[in-house]
């Protein structure tokens, strides 16, 4: 097999021959993103059926249409080789707007929320990050107080039950509370948002950490893709880069912790539910994350979405409802098990980035999503946004009409 169709195979689903996958790919020759689906060796342009994810996941039935679509060439152009977009993606580049065709992160107009505390193990090192206030050289100490005190009697415990709140009662009594296990446990799970529309990075981009930060960590997660509605139409893989000095000097910096320039990585493609494919099937999903330094550093990790703590709909509900509604939709990260306690230079000081470390998250039906980390202040700064969109496609329109 050639080094390219073997760097396509690692990039797609396990399956792809049965996967319906949407995505976006920067199109050199008009000049702006593209809504594309991906079948067999090639990627077709469904600029015809949809100018827009958002507008694609509106569809009574998304799947039925693509599936459609793929038939007919006056809905589905195939323009491009997937081997060369793929390629394309993973070689990077330092501004999207320069190259192509490559993949972008494969949602456009919805919201990008995101779940916290929402596995029990991740909770737990929330909890000593906020006891640590931040300072890393002191996680070990407070790892080892916090586990004797807990015991492991959290894991079965279901968040807002009477035992929850019989544990709470205890933790109080100890002087162990903390607002992430009153998330963790308690009645409401965290929604927060992760970052503006339109800023999220792709396969093969950077992914950014600020200078100010000098203890951080991946997090591997699971994106449900849902309506306008609240239905939950298809997913895609995220990283929900997180900075743990930050967060864990006080919860209100979490937007400083949480969104800064090539933050939020989403890819590589959003999978559509369909026959093959449905929620029930990510319920048992296993999440890989492989960190590879460029100082021969090697971290792996798993995110067992079968841990979480709260269903998926309780997560949906807790984000879209009466209470707050997304007319474009939103893309929802469901939270992570993995929280990386290994040791990288000192010991004692666990795990941090470095320039040039290479993620990549990877699960059976969703493929794999590849980036390399790089100082926020020095990746492609973020300048597509929606003004930009607007003029693209209102562009397109009259040229569709000339």
């Amino acid at each position: 097999m050639s080094p390219v169709s073997e760097a396509v195979r690692s990039v797609l689903p396990e399956d792809a021959d049965q996967a319906l996958l949407i995505g976006r790919v920067w199109d050199v020759e008009t000049g702006g993103p593209r809504v594309v689906a991906v079948s067999g060796g090639t990627v077709f342009d469904l600029q015809r059926l949809a100018a827009t994810v958002a507008e694609l996941m509106e569809l009574p039935d998304p799947a039925a249409a693509v599936r459609f679509a793929l038939l007919d060439p006056t809905l589905a152009e195939p323009r491009w080789a997937t081997a060369d977009v793929v390629r394309a993606s993973l070689a990077g580049s330092a501004s999207v707007e320069s190259e192509g065709p490559r993949l972008l992160a494969p949602i456009d107009l919805q919201v990008i929320k995101a779940c916290g505390v929402t596995f029990v193990d991740s909770m737990i090192e929330r909890v000593i990050e906020e006891r640590c206030a931040g300072d890393a050289g002191r996680a070990a100490e407070v790892r080892e107080l916090v586990g004797r005190a807990l015991g492991g009697s959290l894991a079965d415990l279901r968040p807002g039950s009477a035992e929850a709140a019989e544990a709470k009662r205890v933790l109080i009594a100890e002087g162990l509370w903390s607002q992430y296990l009153e998330v963790g446990i308690g009645p409401d799970p965290e929604v927060f948002t992760k970052a503006p529309v339109l800023s999220s990075v792709g396969l093969g981009d950077g992914i950014g950490i600020p200078a100010f930060s000098s203890w951080n960590n991946p997090e591997p997660e699971l994106v449900l893709i849902a309506t306008s509605g609240g239905r939950v139409v298809g997913a895609t893989l995220g990283n929900d880069v997180n900075l743990r000095d930050v967060e864990g000097r006080s919860a209100l910096l979490l937007g400083k912790a949480k969104d800064n320039n090539a933050s939020s990585a989403l890819g590589p493609f959003i999978r559509l539910f369909d026959g093959n494919f449905t929620l029930e099937t990510l319920r048992g999903e296993e999440i890989l994350l492989r960190v590879d330094g460029p100082d021969g550093y090697l971290l792996e990790g798993r995110n067992s979405v079968s841990r979480i703590s709260r269903p998926f709909e309780e997560l949906v509900a807790a984000t879209h409802g009466k209470h707050h509604q997304y007319p474009d939709g939103f893309a929802l990260f469901t939270g992570t098990l993995f929280a990386p306690t290994q040791d990288r230079d000192e010991a004692g000081q666990g795990f941090t980035h470095k320039r040039g470390d290479v993620v990549t998250i990877r699960s059976r039906h969703l493929g794999a999503l590849v980036n390399t980390v790089g100082p926020c202040e020095e990746l492609p700064e973020w300048t597509f946004g929606l003004r930009q969109l607007f003029d693209y496609l209102a562009r397109q329109r009259q040229a569709a009409r000339a």
